[in-house]
């Protein structure tokens, strides 16, 4: 097998934008075993980005094998963690460097807005950096024991991680799944999203330019039905950390249950946004715009689901629907831009096919509600943000994760009647509250059902909160100290130094 397929073993990443891009395995740039290539575009303008090699269940099994050896070699693992920690922080340092081609690249195979694509990659590095400094201080416990005994917990990497990410946040989620897991001491083989592969692909080569071992990390696109299943199903692979949609993730808890594989799922969301009377309407309103319409929509935690007291909806509409026109959709490197583009042609039909049943339902489009037209840019996927309003609760826009910009918007009466319809879901992801009553906003938040409760602030996640779902939203954190110990397997070490033998039989 090994003499069908042409490698590069990486010492520097190089041009990061190029007309092809090669899968990882084993700290190498290799071609699939078939030597497929699948296309990869630039969805603001329908253009083919490059080409990008395709991973077969062969290229799959060699990437295991190469993450399972570099595993029980014990190389990385065995680092000191200060050693482990400076790498991290070298690949942070290298990202910082090469920052602005990696925002160029990132726009051009997500189609997000410049502005999006700056925090994404700053995040993202600010997650090796977070992690590079909480594995120092990542510790066991020494417990209490009874005279004669000693026991403490020592904390071992759980071994091979397969982690499969989305198309929306390419980079980012590939950070948020790489940074704990290598920090662990862990090995990787990443499956990115086929629509938008490449920014993981030069992640993983900048963690080899950084000190990485070969093995440690490995990327391979390609078909998520064929590779995902592969790795979900391995004996090899003991963990799977998932971001996606509930159905698949699904999927994923059933067939990893065969071989009792750990699990971190981030599935959908259809999170409530809730404006209290007395919510500061100078904060509120922009705040829930950013909620939604950030990332163009296509966002797990976007609050697509808004509530807004009875006494002061008209007033709060009536600006958010001014607002709402008010923003730029268009060329992505237009720093003005706030809504780039939409990931693809079936995204969007998928968007509009939501909008036009809420508008058979009987709902009232307030503002947008059809695709866009931009000029310059007339073969990419653009959708207008879009307000819908007069809804009902069994509206399938309003039940449903859209994934796009359209939020539905709702009245209230009471705190009782908003809390009980916010958690009147499936999902339990994000959430937003606006009020200028402390204690309200305490007694809210401890009755959503949701992982993540914002107050009074559009911003759902920084290096260090814990990120994660309720219900079928999903299980696992991520982004915080203790993601580390879902990359870890606590060993109980329990030792006698009484000077007398132990005899419990007393024969």
């Amino acid at each position: 097998m090994e003499n069908t397929v042409t490698k590069e073993a990486i010492t520097e990443v190089g041009t990061m934008r190029r007309e092809h891009y090669s899968m990882i395995i084993n700290g190498e740039r290799v071609e699939g075993n078939t030597k497929e290539v699948f296309k990869t575009y630039d969805p603001a303008k329908g253009e083919v980005l490059a080409t990008v090699a395709k991973a077969s269940e062969e290229d799959a099994e060699r990437a295991v094998q190469a993450a399972r050896n570099a595993f029980d070699n014990g190389k990385w693992r065995k680092y000191p963690v200060g050693k482990r920690s400076r790498v991290l922080n070298k690949i942070a340092a290298l990202m910082r460097e090469r920052f602005k081609e990696l925002v160029e690249i990132e726009v051009l195979n997500s189609g997000k807005s410049v502005g999006a694509a700056q925090v994404q990659i700053n995040q993202s590095i600010e997650d090796f950096e977070f992690y590079a400094g909480a594995i120092v201080g990542h510790r066991g416990v020494v417990n209490n024991m009874p005279y004669g005994f000693f026991n403490y917990t020592h904390k071992e990497p759980v071994g091979v991680c397969a982690q499969i990410i989305p198309w929306n946040y390419p980079m980012m989620m590939a950070a948020w799944k790489i940074a704990p897991a290598i920090a662990a001491g862990c090995s990787v083989v990443l499956k990115p999203a086929s629509l938008t592969p490449i920014t993981a692909i030069i992640l993983n080569e900048i963690c080899h330019e950084a000190g990485v071992p070969e093995g440690v990390v490995n990327t391979i696109p390609g078909s998520g039905a064929v590779i995902g299943d592969y790795l979900v199903k391995h004996e090899d692979v003991n963990k799977v950390a998932f971001t996606g949609s509930t159905p698949t993730g699904k999927d994923i808890m059933e067939k990893a249950s065969q071989t009792l594989k750990r699990l971190t799922l981030e599935l959908g969301g259809k999170s409530p946004n809730i404006v209290f009377e007395d919510a500061d309407l100078d904060a509120a309103v922009p705040g829930s715009l950013f909620g939604i319409f950030f990332n163009t929509g296509q966002s797990c935690e976007a609050r697509s689901r808004m509530f807004v007291h009875e006494s002061i909806y008209d007033e709060f509409m009536e600006q958010f629907i001014a607002k709402t026109e008010k923003l730029q959709v268009g060329d992505p490197f237009d720093k003005g831009t706030h809504l780039g583009s939409i990931i693809s042609k079936e995204q969007l039909e998928i968007i509009d096919g939501y909008v036009q049943s809420a508008k058979e339902d009987g709902a009232t489009i307030a503002t947008g509600g059809k695709v866009a037209e931009i000029e310059g840019f007339e073969n990419g996927h653009w959708y207008e943000p879009t307000v819908i309003t007069d809804v009902t609760p069994e509206m399938k826009a309003v039940k449903e994760e859209i994934f796009g910009p359209v939020v539905v918007v709702e009245k209230f009466t009471d705190e009782k009647d908003v809390i009980r319809r916010a958690n009147d879901t499936k999902y339990g992801l994000g959430s937003a509250i606006w009020t200028t009553n402390q204690g309200r906003a305490t007694r809210v938040a401890h009755q959503i059902q949701a992982g993540i409760v914002m107050v009074n602030s559009p911003f759902s996640a920084f290096p260090g909160t814990p990120f994660g779902g309720y219900k079928q939203s999903g299980f696992g954190r991520e982004l915080t100290v203790e993601t580390l110990d879902l990359y870890m397997e606590d060993k109980s070490v329990l030792s006698y130094y009484g000077s007398k033998p132990l005899n419990p039989f007393g024969v």
